[in-house]
């Protein structure tokens, strides 16, 4: 009988690999739309994927991606370890079947306008909510990061910085191998995609914490523990006017659940002083995993 560690949770792993596909499928939609018909080689492997098929043609693109991606990750392991998770090199490999796909088998329409802001602008709004997606769900594309990493543990740089470097120097050069417009598009698109990944990721994991004063803190805690089944903590303290003992009710909810809340305490406790506050993170139990932050 097989049997799951209780770290080891089905059905969330299901979730997290149905919208990592899903995120991929869209980040090969603004590929195969808007990237590729207009060679904005806009960094990672699908840009290196553009360049290269632009010096053999005969090699398509989603091809080439599979190609650099297989010796990214022989050379990831050899350089760096086993430091990639299974979901990883699901997303990379789910993302190149995509594109060969839309491109090569489907053949879906492209967007081969003169106005390449268009393209980009698309072209981004898919790859990017595709992306923050895929990692707002432990996943990720591979490709350049993997270069990043392998960079980052020899000269000790900041991976971040190094991956956007990387990115950059594909960008740049797509202008050598089609031309200086070409490559200030590409280099558009990829300052563009990092801001638009930001901001995704920053809607879909966004959380509140709230404090909350009542003379009705019971009532209030109740409600949140039993009907909205999140957890909360009471801490004692000292009105510093008054001197009297208070009770306190912190919590941390999505921000989705926030207006549930400011209704039920509006209609317990009108009177009620209450403090919300933005979380970049919020780890545990009904929330992110803390080993599951990237």
């Amino acid at each position: 009988m097989v049997r799951f560690s209780k770290d080891f949770d089905l059905k969330e792993q299901i979730k997290e690999y149905v919208l990592s596909t899903i995120g991929v499928m869209l980040t090969a939609l603004g590929l195969v739309i808007f990237f590729i018909p207009n060679n904005i080689a806009a960094g990672g492997a699908s840009g290196m994927a553009m360049i290269l098929h632009k010096l053999i043609s005969t090699v398509p693109v989603g091809i080439w991606m599979y190609i650099i991606n297989v010796l990214l990750f022989v050379l990831g392991f050899l350089l760096v370890g086993k430091d990639f998770s299974f979901k990883t090199i699901y997303s990379t490999f789910a993302l190149n079947f995509f594109v060969d796909l839309f491109d090569r088998i489907i053949n879906i329409p492209k967007y081969t306008g003169e106005d390449l802001m268009l393209a980009v602008f698309f072209g981004n709004v898919l790859a990017s909510i595709g992306m923050a997606i895929a990692f707002a769900n432990n996943s990720s594309t591979g490709g350049t990061d993997i270069i990043a990493k392998i960079i980052s543990k020899y000269f000790h740089t900041p991976i971040g910085t190094t991956l956007l470097m990387v990115d950059f120097a594909i960008g740049i050069f797509a202008g050598f191998a089609f031309n200086a417009r070409i490559a200030m598009y590409a280099l558009l698109a990829i300052i563009i995609n990092g801001i638009t990944i930001d901001f995704v990721l920053k809607g879909l994991e966004l959380s509140v914490t709230m404090m909350i004063i009542s003379k009705k803190v019971d009532e209030i805690k109740k409600y949140v523990l039993e009907k909205m089944e999140r957890g909360a903590t009471v801490l004692k303290a000292q009105g510093a006017y008054s001197g009297k003992d208070i009770d306190v009710l912190y919590v941390a909810l999505k921000r989705r659940e926030l207006g549930e809340v400011l209704n039920v305490i509006r209609h317990i406790d009108p009177e009620a002083f209450v403090i919300v506050t933005e979380a970049r993170y919020v780890l545990g139990e009904g929330f992110r995993r803390i080993d599951k932050v990237v």
